[in-house]
């Protein structure tokens, strides 16, 4: 069991964005039979948010764990749900938003809750102030923060225990190793990568643009785009070849490499459909050596594009 912080959160968790938007029509009882299926196979950490499918993520993740509160490590995140999506972390908000989540997700309290993106007009210390007291009354457990900085955690957690940073982190996205991940581990912060598979672009499954729903998010971002798509599909050819010597996917192979970055590392790979998130699960088992790790690593070198637009990487980072 994988310690985020002092929070038992298994190896691997299970991101619930997916479920409710950005990549393609939802099915409610699908997603709900997936996280049943996570729960049965040990996968305890949910993660969501108040912005995904403007709330609807957070109330679809609460009917699934209605009458299995108890075997959940619940995460929910705020600051980006008012309507222009830009960072609010003033305290009257972040009680405010607490609150909400908790009624849409019908349980008492949250075991992680993350800032999830900092905001600039207002001191960090403000922000994770107001969370602690939250902790205080019970309403959270333990707190995070994502895509934050190495210089903002070191701030934030001189106010209250930071239990978890959420950040991009993957074969393809590799910013965090210079300074957050280090800061993080001499501070005892544990580390929640999103979009482990490359949003998907690393199992090989996205074959084309065309092969994205009209309204998928993806369509928009930059390493998806015409120009540096065939440029990324020749990583995923490489990772490919890697994964069918030994037996397994490269989408398998992608999310071992990120598993084997440290003891203290619990990737959250979003899925909706149970085959997708069984074959995740099995990729925590798989071993690799220092040479793998270095030979893996070696084939996504060099990515085409931005992970995000500047809009959005503007957010990123604070």
């Amino acid at each position: 069991m994988t310690l985020l912080g002092g929070l038992e959160a298994g190896r691997q968790g299970l991101g619930c964005m997916g479920m409710s938007q950005s990549y393609g029509a939802g099915d409610e009882r699908e997603s709900i039979t997936t996280v049943h299926r996570a729960l049965d196979l040990g996968v305890v950490l949910l993660d969501t948010a108040d912005v995904y499918g403007a709330g609807a993520n957070e109330e679809l993740v609460g009917r699934a764990v209605a009458d299995r509160r108890d075997r959940v490590v619940l995460a929910t995140k705020f600051s980006l749900a008012d309507p222009d999506r830009r960072p609010r972390g003033d305290a009257a908000y972040v009680r405010q938003a607490a609150e909400a989540s908790l009624r849409r997700l019908g349980v008492d309290h949250v075991d992680l809750y993350y800032q999830h993106r900092v905001d600039p007009t207002v001191p960090v210390e403000e922000t994770i102030g107001a969370m602690a007291e939250l902790v205080a009354e019970g309403k959270v457990r333990h707190l995070g923060m994502s895509e934050a900085s190495a210089a903002t955690i070191r701030r934030a957690h001189a106010v209250h225990p930071i239990a978890a940073l959420q950040s991009e982190w993957s074969l393809w996205t590799r910013d965090v190793e210079a300074e957050v991940v280090p800061a993080c581990r001499e501070l005892g912060i544990g580390l929640v990568p999103f979009s482990p598979l490359g949003r998907g672009f690393l199992t090989g499954r996205v074959r084309s643009v065309d092969d994205l729903a009209d309204d998928d998010v993806r369509r928009g971002l930059p390493r998806f785009a015409e120009e540096n798509f065939a440029r990324n599909t020749a990583i995923v050819e490489a990772l490919r070849a890697l994964a069918d010597e030994r037996g397994v996917t490269a989408g398998q192979l992608a999310l071992a490499w990120v598993h084997h970055q440290g003891a203290d590392v619990v990737p959250i790979p979003g899925t909706k459909r149970v085959g997708y998130l069984e074959e995740n699960v099995a990729a925590a088992d798989l071993e690799l050596t220092d040479d793998d790790l270095r030979v893996i690593g070696a084939v996504a070198s060099t990515v085409a594009g931005e992970r995000y637009t500047p809009e959005m990487l503007e957010l990123s980072n604070g």
